[in-house]
């Protein structure tokens, strides 16, 4: 996927084609004459009869012509292509049938989140937009990864940092993993936010600067972890395990509250010495 065609109706196309052709036949009552085939996946009638459309309307949703199904014929594509939740949300993200957000991008930190960030000490804490833009901090985040205070404020970006800033491209352990999920988290949040432009080109940068982000932002995979563990190299304090919870504030549903955690006595320790220097 190049930077000209980050565009929802093309996305449509891929993603409905990339989704059927992972199908096993076998996995379908269908009859034995028809599970025999040289391509992966279901044929486009197949689908269109689970999904109770004509085979003509999936080749051109196929083709991204610029259709807009309903909300009631994507529930049915869903149903056909065995879609998982977060899938079948983006789905919907793509085809416009999930009520948008209103609200505009978030920018700055809403001032009682600003708060919260402070009181976490000393467990390290940020909050980010849907862009991964981090617009607050704890002392104990900043020990942790870097002081984002030191750089301009276009490199304050979590997945801006992972791909290009020299020292925190080494730091996690299993990086491929870290820059999977935010490539994953991107991919749903420019479905979300279709009209967000400096989005759009975040990611357009993204692809055309980093090989591996262009290689995974292809394979089209969109499940978002909330919750998880991530294990980093600091210079100071070692390998550290961490939990990591991403929490989304109903008030300001564009900020994302990120909360680590050690995983371990080790890692406990090694965040109780951090927080003392």
């Amino acid at each position: 996927m190049t930077t000209s065609t980050v565009h929802a109706v093309q996305e449509l196309a891929a993603f409905l084609r990339t989704r059927r052709e992972r199908l096993d036949p076998y996995d379908f009552d269908l009859p034995s004459r028809r599970r025999t085939r040289r391509t992966p996946g279901l044929r486009r009638e197949e689908v269109a009869e689970l999904a109770g459309v004509s085979t003509d309307y999936i080749v051109r949703l196929e083709q991204g012509r610029g259709l807009r199904p309903s909300a009631d014929v994507v529930e049915a594509l869903a149903r056909a292509l065995r879609l998982a939740p977060h899938e079948r949300a983006y789905l919907f993200d793509l085809t416009r049938q999930r009520p948008r957000i209103a609200d505009e991008p978030a920018t700055t930190a809403a001032q009682p989140l600003t708060r919260l960030v402070t009181d976490l000490s000393p467990l390290p804490a940020m909050l980010m937009n849907h862009r991964y833009d981090i617009l607050a901090w704890n002392g104990e985040m900043a020990g942790l990864l870097l002081d984002f205070g030191t750089l301009p404020p276009a490199q304050r970006n979590a997945m801006w940092l992972c791909l290009m800033h020299p020292e925190i491209r080494e730091f996690y352990v299993d990086r491929e993993r870290v820059v999977r999920e935010g490539v994953a988290h991107l991919r749903a949040a420019w479905a979300t936010h279709p009209e967000d432009q400096a989005l759009a080109d975040l990611i357009a940068e993204f692809i055309t600067r980093d090989e591996e982000f262009a290689r995974l932002w292809a394979e089209r995979d969109i499940t978002v972890s909330g919750r998880g563990h991530k294990a980093i190299r600091h210079p100071a304090a070692g390998e550290i395990a961490l939990h990591f919870e991403v929490l989304m504030p109903i008030q300001d549903p564009d900020q994302r509250l990120v909360i680590y955690r050690g995983a371990d006595d080790k890692s406990r320790a090694a965040l109780d010495r951090l927080c003392a220097r």
